[in-house]
């Protein structure tokens, strides 16, 4: 029994420290270090971010026992386990998340990719934004790891992945069949049903969440949610397949920002409405399909999907500014149609006695959009068309990546993408129908020197890309008739990073990185006014901390700090700084496994005061917030957990806006003021858990 218990505290500690290689095991194809292939180690551990397996400091792995072991508001939180990503909402909780990573507001996911099991999560031209992630049809509970990476560094990454791009891979199977019910404050109830069962000679996965939550807010939001998925899969991760189906069905009523003179006035309270009928209705299903196989030197890599999803937004931020008569709120709608193969080969070679790794891929994708609209609407009400598009967006991407290993101490990885696009577009307004096409060369390169006293040092660059939204390719008129010149299809991007990474002190893993990131135009199809919005160019750098400390197989600390300068490199008599763009981010997070039956977890985010507007006369106030988790095991199979959430009742805002508004009464222009939308109270919810 002690022999057993020490071997179980060392493989513990071996995987939290990160000196495993699973992300080897599970895709050879972004393993690292040829030469240590051989020496593959599988473990289970809350990171896999070890010397040894990556290509930059800023990228990493994420695994379900740090997962399952977090409290989080809302599903789209995941995303904040990559360090230095924070995660939001201006609105209800079935529209996506707000996103800022980088010194970006990413809005809802420009410029940060996400992708579950090879499907792209990012829609482009998207009613609302572009590259709009919704990932609220997540079950968090099926998730096997987070892949993160950050930069345009990676071959294999290509359209919104500048800033970041983060891999969402479930389960095939979970250990056991799991229930459970949550209850909590504001209406709150939640009820998840999985288990996994042989089937044939596979297994099959099935998953079901349906919840319901009022919130905090004067106008009861009414979340009405439902997600399901069933997966078969035979084989393992590296050599087998698997088909998927996902179904997610919600309807709320929003809770968007209000304007601040509004409360200060005691027209409203602080989680009040001016425009109670704001509101939505989303779904989304898929049908997907995953394939790996492998062979003595060879991976090859095939995921293909079919997507259909569903959405109508509606929406008023200005009130009575445009019709003060009826108001100002519009509707956004979208019935999509998405189609999408991604295909790889890896194989592993020598030249000269040198080992090498090669990858040659191909990414597809088409959009059919039928319509994308924008409408003028009273109480939900359509009451006349603002623009209404049927849009067919079409792109591949061909790349193609090598690494030499050329010393034990020196790794080399050099990749080339060329992508193509192809947009088409009919549109309501005469002069705005037509095809466009564009494409794109980025280059990529790494250097991975070391290890040397358990340390590596990345020198990495690389070119990337977003693209536009396809109805301002084709725009020569606005909705209001006035003139417009088309937009550039596809914004070029160039990045840059030093780092470093280190286990030199036992149980700390360390990893630094100086990175610089420049965007030729921020271009930005602006969905509630059906127009497309001219940016300049910007350059935004800054430098990560990120540290991970195992002092005892049972407790872990995190602590990830982040600071970053954003500009406008076109001068400008408005001002140089970016509306909305974060410049400090800090999380400490303390995890707590198996102290007898308790075990527990503290997570504390603060994310800086914004520029709001170009001079920066005006900015958003700093917000910190922490959530807690105490479990307790009443039995083998029944677990009890209380989440906490904005621990300590901060009153603190989620987003913040400086635009004009106008209430009943004021002048015609309106009024220029902040506009937030507040963090949610402290609350809490009791998850009670069964295993079968």
């Amino acid at each position: 029994m002690r022999l057993r218990k020490r071997k179980l505290v060392a493989a513990c500690a071996l995987a939290l420290l990160g000196m495993g290689r699973q992300a080897a095991a599970q895709d050879p194809a972004e393993a690292v270090a040829i030469a240590d292939e051989a020496r593959t180690v599988r473990v289970a551990g809350h990171y896999d971010n070890a010397v040894g397996t990556s290509d930059a400091a800023s990228q990493g792995v994420i695994t379900t026992e740090l997962i399952v072991n977090r409290p989080a508001l809302r599903p789209g939180e995941l995303l904040e386990f990559v360090p230095g990503l924070i995660v939001t909402q201006h609105s209800g909780d079935g529209k996506a998340n707000q996103y800022f990573l980088r010194g970006f507001n990413l809005d809802h996911g420009t410029d940060f990719a996400t992708h579950v099991d090879g499907m792209p999560v990012n829609m482009r031209t998207h009613a609302h934004g572009q590259g709009y992630s919704d990932l609220n049809f997540l079950i968090p509970e099926l998730v096997q790891r987070i892949d993160y990476k950050k930069g345009p560094y990676f071959a294999g990454e290509g359209d919104f992945a500048s800033a970041g791009s983060a891999r969402i891979r479930l389960a095939d199977k979970l250990p056991q069949g799991q229930a459970s019910v949550s209850v909590g404050q504001h209406g709150y109830l939640r009820g998840v049903v999985a288990d996994s069962v042989a089937a044939g000679s596979g297994t099959l996965l099935v998953g079901l969440e349906v919840n319901r939550n009022n919130g905090p807010w004067d106008v009861p939001e009414r979340v009405r949610k439902v997600s399901g998925v069933l997966r078969y899969s035979q084989g393992t991760q590296d050599d087998g397949f698997s088909v998927t189906g996902m179904a997610y069905k919600n309807s709320w009523n929003a809770t968007d920002q209000v304007p601040l003179r509004a409360v200060e006035s005691g027209q409203i309270g602080r989680f009040g409405s001016l425009a109670p009928s704001d509101g939505g209705d989303t779904s989304r299903t898929s049908l997907s399909y995953a394939m790996r196989k492998r062979t003595e030197n060879r991976l090859f890599e095939l995921d293909a999907y079919l997507i259909r999803s569903q959405l109508e937004l509606n929406s008023d931020f200005t009130y009575f500014l445009a019709d003060p008569v009826a108001g100002d709120q519009f509707q956004q709608s979208e019935r999509r149609t998405v189609a999408g193969v991604n295909a790889s080969e890896s194989w592993t070679t020598q030249l000269f006695g040198l080992p090498l790794r090669n990858k040659l891929g191909v990414q597809a994708r088409y959009d059919r959009l039928s319509p994308v609209g924008l409408y003028n609407t009273v109480n939900r009400v359509r009451q006349s068309t603002v623009r209404e598009d049927r849009v067919r967006e079409a792109s591949i991407g061909l790349y193609g990546e090598n690494t030499v290993q050329w010393l034990p101490w020196l790794r080399f990885v050099a990749g080339l993408r060329y992508d193509v696009y192809r947009f088409n577009v009919a549109s309501s307004i005469e002069g705005n129908s037509g095809a466009a096409n564009d494409h794109v060369v980025s280059p990529k390169l790494s250097l991975i020197l070391g290890p040397w006293s358990k340390t590596e040092f990345f020198v990495n660059y690389g070119k990337g890309f977003h693209s536009n939204d396809a109805r301002g390719t084709t725009q020569t008129r606005l909705p209001d008739g006035e003139a417009s010149t088309p937009v550039t299809p596809l914004a070029p991007t160039k990045g840059m990073e030093l780092g470093a990474r280190t286990e030199w002190l036992p149980g700390l893993q360390s990893s630094l990185a100086l990175w610089r990131l420049d965007i030729a135009s921020e271009l930005l199809f602006v969905g509630d006014a059906g127009e497309t919005e001219p940016s300049r160019a910007s350059r935004r750098h800054g430098i990560e901390w990120n540290n991970h400390y195992i002092a005892a197989p049972w407790l872990l600390f995190d602590l990830d700090l982040a600071a970053s300068r954003s500009r406008y490199t076109q001068n400008d008599p408005a001002g140089n700084f970016i509306p909305g763009s974060i410049d400090k981010v800090a999380s400490f997070g303390v995890t707590v496994t198996e102290q007898g039956p308790w075990s527990g977890a503290f997570q504390l985010r603060y994310f800086g005061p914004r520029p709001l507007i170009e001079d920066k006369s005006v900015r958003s106030a700093s917000t910190t917030l922490a959530y807690a988790r105490v479990a307790y095991q009443l039995n083998r199979k029944t677990r009890i957990a209380l989440d906490v959430f904005n621990l300590f009742d901060k009153r603190a805002s989620d987003i913040d806006y400086y635009y004009a508004s106008r209430l009943p009464g004021e002048g015609a222009d309106g009024v220029n003021d902040r506009h937030f939308h507040p963090v949610e109270p402290r609350s809490a919810r009791l998850t009670l858990s069964y295993a079968f």
